[in-house]
């Protein structure tokens, strides 16, 4: 019961967790529609880098947005085919494509610190904090500014 009411009255949020080039990220669960394999994938003429593409999901059709590229980390050359994390803003889809997909955590608000001035910049600049997690941190990646384009474009 305790529980239930922690995470009404906001006291903790839960992240749907990814990896992207090793590092590990979270988003807010509210913010993700979907998690699937992205199939079909056509790309776009003269579109950024870090837009993968677009595809149809279950009749919409989503931009798909490379992950590594907008955080400038190198191609993923391990052969295994990207997962996608399902979004929208303002009524357009968007796939986020990641490594691989985690577990759902769910964490203290009061656990979620700033950024550390060592971040990466290109990770801070999408970053809404971190957690520390066992011996590791958890990125905290804020979705509007992920998927703001004039802000990739100063990125790439």
């Amino acid at each position: 019961m305790s529980r239930q009411v922690d995470a009404i009255s906001g006291n903790t949020t839960q992240y749907a967790t990814a990896m992207i080039g090793g590092q590990l990220f979270g988003l807010p669960i509210s913010r993700v529609q979907d998690v699937f394999m992205p199939e079909r994938l056509t790309r776009v003429p003269l579109a950024p880098d870090d837009v993968a593409g677009v595809l149809n999901l279950r009749g919409r059709i989503v931009t798909a947005i490379d992950m590594r590229a907008r955080l400038g980390l190198p191609k993923n050359d391990s052969g295994k085919p990207p997962m996608a994390m399902g979004v929208d803003l303002r009524g357009e889809s968007y796939g986020l494509l990641i490594d691989t997909i985690g577990e759902v955590l769910t964490l203290p608000d009061e656990g979620r610190e700033v950024n550390p001035v060592n971040l990466d910049p290109r990770m801070a600049s999408f970053a809404n904090g971190v957690h520390r997690l066992d011996g590791q941190l958890m990125v905290v990646l804020d979705v509007d500014k992920v998927l703001e384009i004039a802000n990739a474009r100063m990125a790439a």
